[in-house]
């Protein structure tokens, strides 16, 4: 349980940063923050899987960079799904995700040394 709420932090300071670094990604109030980052999550571990099983094929030709769009599928579908979680388009949601997936990264790299 403690990791899930871990990640979910994680996921929620790493929507909060790509929210104020990108101006097609809004959103609009810190509860708005906390489904989203939570609905985000369920996306990525539901609809992505899926998504990414269906394209395959083109994300082989394109030799992997259509998962950069799939990625970009999947934030743009939480942000239909949460009131108040909002991306401008198909671009500002494959970089938001883009984003998001390197600031949560990057906030790993500590949370990983404190748990080691």
């Amino acid at each position: 349980m403690a990791r899930f709420l871990l990640h979910w932090l994680t996921v929620a300071i790493a929507l909060a940063v790509t929210a104020w670094l990108l101006p097609g990604v809004h959103v609009s109030s810190l509860g708005a923050l906390i489904v989203a980052a939570l609905v985000l999550g369920l996306v990525n571990a539901i609809v992505r899987p899926v998504l990414v099983l269906l394209t395959l094929p083109i994300t082989i030709v394109t030799l992997g960079l259509f998962y950069l769009v799939v990625n970009g599928l999947a934030f743009g579908l939480a942000a239909l799904v949460v009131p108040g979680f909002a991306v401008a388009s198909i671009w500002w949601a494959i970089l938001g995700a883009l984003l998001v997936g390197v600031v949560s990264w990057f906030i790993g790299l500590f949370t990983a040394a404190e748990r080691d």
